[in-house]
């Protein structure tokens, strides 16, 4: 049988704050080694979205699984698909499971908080990140993903991303800055205490173009060392609609901002 220290306070500290975001199996170290894998939660009660829901203020689902149906009864790539979810600016969204078909997953429109959210099988994208204020702050906290063929976070709009508490599980790429978008920002990437379960692909991609710049923290990648995901893609981003280049990987104190120990493999 495996055995393990017991956590210190910090640690004791952190897996409360994970507790109260409804993880119940912590997915960060709290004395150096890697956590066991995120527990993903069982759905209370199944409804049926036929039409995008819009979202305003907080709303709390109380773990309900919502899956498309009908006109969002899609689990494909194909671009323009509708959300399940559409959060205004300044929306709360607690408590939910985005079960499949998941369409274009959740969008929202400027700064939002996603709170202790799960997919179960992504479709085009989990959650677009939209808005053209450079003061948006769209936040993540806790939760997880599962099954992205392409991308998990897509954003496309003005200001900072911070996801926290996060597990992810096979997926292409966990979050990417637009490269193609028909209107272009600079974007902040804030990732802190990641679990990422992968086939290969990477943790995320930024435009050096535009200043983009990704941080990178308590990162733990699970899977074939043989095929050691990339940390920090670097691309060189347009607005006509090609396909951007890339423009090398790798820490670099500007664009791609992590340490050697910010990245663990197990």
């Amino acid at each position: 049988m495996r055995t393990h220290k017991p956590p210190s306070d910090t640690g004791r500290a952190v897996l409360g704050g994970l507790a109260a975001l409804g993880l119940s199996v912590g997915m960060i170290m709290t004395d150096g080694s890697p956590a066991s894998a995120a527990t993903w939660p069982t759905a209370n009660g199944s409804q049926a979205v036929t039409a995008t829901i819009p979202v305003s203020g907080t709303k709390d689902y109380g773990m309900k699984r919502l899956y498309g149906s009908g006109d969002l009864g899609t689990a494909g790539q194909s671009e323009d698909q509708d959300p399940i979810l559409e959060l205004a600016p300044g929306a709360v969204l607690k408590n939910v499971i985005i079960g499949s078909p998941a369409a274009d997953g959740i969008h929202c429109l400027g700064s939002c908080t996603l709170q202790n959210v799960w997919w179960e099988d992504v479709g085009e994208d989990a959650a677009t990140f939209l808005g053209s204020s450079s003061s948006n702050v769209y936040t993540v906290s806790g939760g997880g993903a599962k099954e992205a063929s392409d991308k998990v976070f897509q954003f496309n709009g003005a200001g900072t991303l911070n996801v926290s508490n996060f597990a992810v599980q096979n997926f292409g790429t966990f979050v990417r800055s637009c490269g193609n978008c028909k209107t272009q920002y600079k974007r902040t990437i804030n990732l802190n205490t990641i679990e990422a379960t992968y086939k290969g692909g990477r943790i995320v991609g930024i435009n050096t173009n535009y200043g983009d710049s990704a941080t990178l923290k308590a990162v733990t990648m699970v899977g074939d060392t043989s095929k050691k995901i990339v940390p920090c893609q670097k691309y060189i981003g347009n607005n006509t609609g090609a396909e951007p280049s890339k423009n090398g990987t790798g820490a670099d104190g500007t664009y791609c901002r992590y340490a050697s120990s910010d990245i663990v493999y197990r």
